[in-house]
């Protein structure tokens, strides 16, 4: 549910928070006040499961390290789940919620019965000028692992490291020092197989025609 434009706040003229209509295209579990509240609760359950997930094994990470017939499981989950929240009732929300928290404690479990050890970030810090940290790691996983304390940070990957510098030709021909022959791109990432697709929108199986090009990743 989107916020409350007419809610200007404490102290305004106008303190009393109006609720807004619902709009065309807007889900079934978000037809009111009360119903949005039930859902956004299993929304908020399954979200604080896939937020100690990342802590404890890294961004996009876990899925990775199960066998592929699991992961397949596990990525239609967040497909349907994905499907309940952007158009599904009340009761879609509540069953596939539910059904994904159940998913991440399957991986969990999984990767731990294979030997799969949580993520442990090397992080380096430098301070910068302004009185803020860099903070940098090697992958996204390891990213999500960086504790700032309080700190003004900002957390940089070496491939967002490598945009940089190829974005800011500056800054690298200045270390330039030996030549020699050029290097091919180096994948750092596993692809996301739902970035490709479209819409939440369709079931499973219908066939999706011409909405999207499942070879490209880009």
């Amino acid at each position: 549910m989107a916020k409350n434009p007419n809610f200007k706040g404490k102290g305004s003229q106008d303190e009393k928070p109006k609720f807004v209509s619902r709009r065309a295209g807007t889900p079934a579990w978000q037809s009111s006040v009360g119903v949005y509240i039930a859902g956004q609760e299993h929304v908020d359950e399954m979200d604080l499961v896939a937020i100690e997930m990342e802590r404890r094994w890294g961004v996009d990470r876990l899925r990775l390290l199960v066998p592929l017939e699991l992961r397949e499981k596990f990525d239609r989950q967040r497909y349907l789940v994905n499907q309940a929240i952007w158009h599904g009732d009340l009761e879609m929300v509540r069953r596939e919620t539910s059904r994904m928290v159940k998913a991440y404690q399957a991986l969990d479990m999984a990767a731990q019965a294979a030997g799969k050890q949580p993520i442990e970030a090397d992080v380096w810090e430098v301070a910068l000028p302004d009185g803020s940290v860099a903070a940098l790691v090697k992958t996204n996983a390891e990213a999500h692992k960086v504790v700032s304390e309080g700190r003004k940070m900002a957390v940089y990957t070496l491939d967002e490291i490598g945009r940089l510098l190829y974005g800011f030709p500056a800054l690298s021909k200045a270390k330039e020092v030996f030549g020699g022959i050029e290097v091919t791109a180096v994948r750092m990432n596993v692809g996301d197989p739902l970035h490709a697709v479209a819409t939440s929108e369709l079931a499973l199986d219908q066939d999706v025609e011409d909405l999207f090009d499942p070879f490209d990743m880009a």
